[in-house]
């Protein structure tokens, strides 16, 4: 009898795990996105201007810290480190996140493009960058935090809040040496969590 009840325990105990697994990192603060049902294409837009990196509240103050650490060893190197920093948003994060949300809500027919006259946009915002590393016998993989605001285009009405927590960002192999990579898969990642809470939710 004990065995058996210790048995329905360890089941019910089991399966609340992995539900709570499962749900974990995206939460619906406020709002419905059910609005975008039937919409064929939704608007993106990116916001980068307040988060904090790892240890330090402002990102400012991570780079310039970064940087610095860079330029004593190498004239120049931390420059060019901070502009990589920056570009990478455009080269590699938001193609990522466009790339796995898209392919994820395929078969309801919605696409996330930039810069178009959909009805309804979604402002990703990051909130927090852990950035990993990798030194080869040992590695991290990035973590991000972001707030999604699904808005109307026209007058940008808040329609719903999603928020994304501790997204990991890393590559398969370990061969992400570069904290530009293990970010872009953070970014990949949260598009593709996005699309499948998404596609739960339309008709």
């Amino acid at each position: 009898m004990k065995k058996n009840t210790f048995a329905a325990i360890f089941t019910v105990l089991f399966f609340a795990v992995q539900t709570g697994f499962a749900q974990r990192g995206v939460d619906l603060r406020s709002g419905d996105v059910s609005v975008l049902s039937g919409e064929k294409t939704v608007n993106v837009q990116y916001d980068y201007s307040e988060f904090g990196v790892g240890k330090f509240a402002a990102e400012k103050e991570y780079l310039d810290k970064k940087s610095a650490e860079y330029n004593a060893k190498e004239p120049g190197k931390g420059d060019e480190w901070k502009k990589t920093w920056v570009a990478d948003r455009k080269n590699k994060y938001e193609p990522k996140f466009e790339e796995l949300f898209n392919k994820g809500m395929e078969g309801k027919g919605l696409k996330a493009e930039p810069g178009t006259g959909a009805k309804y946009t979604f402002i990703v915002r990051t909130t927090y960058v852990e950035p990993g590393f990798n030194v080869g016998v040992m590695r991290k993989n990035a973590y991000l935090n972001y707030k999604v605001d699904l808005v109307e285009s026209a007058g940008k009405k808040t329609v719903a809040e999603i928020i994304l927590s501790n997204v990991a960002g890393g590559q398969f192999g370990g061969f992400d040496y570069d904290s530009g990579t293990r970010i872009a898969e953070s970014y990949a990642k949260a598009g593709k969590i996005l699309a499948a809470f998404l596609e739960k939710q339309l008709k």
